[in-house]
């Protein structure tokens, strides 16, 4: 259950797609200036390095977030900006990429005052880690379970809120408790932003956790995927994102980014997108 360690795959395709995605939600977010109320429910470690023996050991970042890097000055889309500015921060005066900020890094980036971040890991090794990259931070870092952890969150005192949902799924059950743990958070702050990550595997589970979404009451839930040009026999294909109530324009905006780099010599992959469950 507390075996998956992201820095085997941190700035693969599926990390691309979902932080860009975190970092589109964050900026579109900020053209209001009231307070948002930040969760990430598996925050794992805050920063990974890519030439770390992990990352080394499956190289996942190279087909992901290192040919991006090598390809930046070709994506059309603005939106990748703040994505780059992000990375190019973390790796100041390098010119290459050996730092990947995991998702709790991209959201304290974007963090302003007023705002709020609420991180909770379970593996010992890794909250011990995140705890003390945060202490000199504003953030909370809580040792809990993300899905039952975040309920007890809300609705939180900011007027907004905004969570990333992105359990391991190492355990199968995890499909169908991510979509009743979004039902039970949508009923407590129906107007919250929520992103929650999946990887689209050879097995399908995937369709478990779109179709036990579908039967909540959940409404506006947009869902963006991308897959390999070229897959694997077994294992990860693909990755998916649902976002519920999505900024106005976000569908676009996302889509354009994503077609950037899919399709292309950039990152071969194929994208789609559509509303999952409909306003």
């Amino acid at each position: 259950m507390l075996s998956y360690l992201h820095a085997f795959h941190a700035g693969n395709f599926a990390d691309v797609q979902k932080h860009g995605a975190l970092a589109l939600v964050q900026t579109m977010m900020q053209a209001k200036s009231s307070g948002i109320a930040c969760f990430d429910t598996h925050a794992g470690s805050a920063i990974y390095d890519l030439r770390g023996e992990r990352a080394r050991k499956t190289g996942e970042a190279d087909d992901g977030v290192q040919k991006l890097w090598s390809a930046k000055d070709r994506l059309r889309s603005e939106d990748w900006k703040p994505f780059l500015d992000v990375l190019a921060g973390f790796n100041a005066g390098s010119g290459e990429l050996s730092v990947y900020p995991g998702s709790p890094a991209w959201f304290q980036h974007f963090l302003r005052a007023g705002d709020a971040l609420t991180l909770f890991e379970l593996h010992p090794g890794e909250s011990e880690q995140l705890a003390g990259w945060a202490s000199r931070a504003p953030i909370r870092v809580l040792r809990q379970d993300g899905l039952s952890g975040l309920l007890k969150q809300l609705p939180p005192k900011q007027p907004r809120l905004l969570s990333l949902i992105d359990p391991s799924y190492e355990i199968k059950s995890d499909y169908v408790d991510v979509a009743e743990t979004l039902g039970k958070a949508w009923q407590k702050c129906r107007h919250g932003v929520y992103l929650v990550w999946y990887p689209i595997l050879t097995s399908g589970l995937q369709v478990q956790l779109k179709e036990a979404v579908r039967h909540t009451d959940v409404r506006k839930v947009l869902c963006s995927e991308v897959s390999l040009s070229n897959p694997p026999a077994r294992g990860m294909i693909g990755s998916g994102m649902l976002v519920v109530n999505p900024p106005w324009g976000f569908d676009a905006r996302l889509s354009a980014m994503m077609n950037d780099v899919a399709g292309s010599d950039i990152l071969n992959l194929s994208h789609e997108i559509d509303w999952l469950v409909p306003e």
